[in-house]
């Protein structure tokens, strides 16, 4: 997921494609380095396609791909896991203006897949 995540950061569709193979840190470093356009426009990029940071339509990609995320079966285990928790992020953002998603966005889109998921 973080690689996705960077990769918006990308207007390049093929080097999103690189993007996405990346994990982790590694991931999280290459957009780190590429942070400075984007924040000023606040515009992201989805295969050729333009989204404003700030707007509905970037939050519905952003749930189609954790929509997609939570068809992993191990990623279903690992949520159910934390059983009924209020999920924290401590070393995120909650600037929208500053990150490609929030504390807020992430966390709470982490519980209510969790609240979807059969147990």
């Amino acid at each position: 997921m973080e690689g996705f995540l960077q990769s918006l950061k990308a207007d390049d569709p093929l080097v999103q494609k690189e993007i996405c193979q990346l994990v982790g840190i590694e991931a999280k470093n290459w957009g780190n380095e590429h942070n400075i356009a984007w924040k000023e426009t606040q515009m992201l990029y989805w295969q050729g396609r333009e989204y404003d940071r700030q707007g509905v339509e970037y939050q519905k990609l952003i749930d189609r791909a954790y929509d997609e995320l939570a068809k992993n079966e191990e990623f279903r285990k690992a949520l159910l896991a934390t059983g009924q928790e209020v999920l924290t992020h401590s070393i995120g953002k909650s600037d929208p203006f500053e990150t490609i998603l929030t504390e807020d966005e992430f966390c709470s889109r982490l519980m209510k897949l969790r609240s979807k998921i059969p147990s």
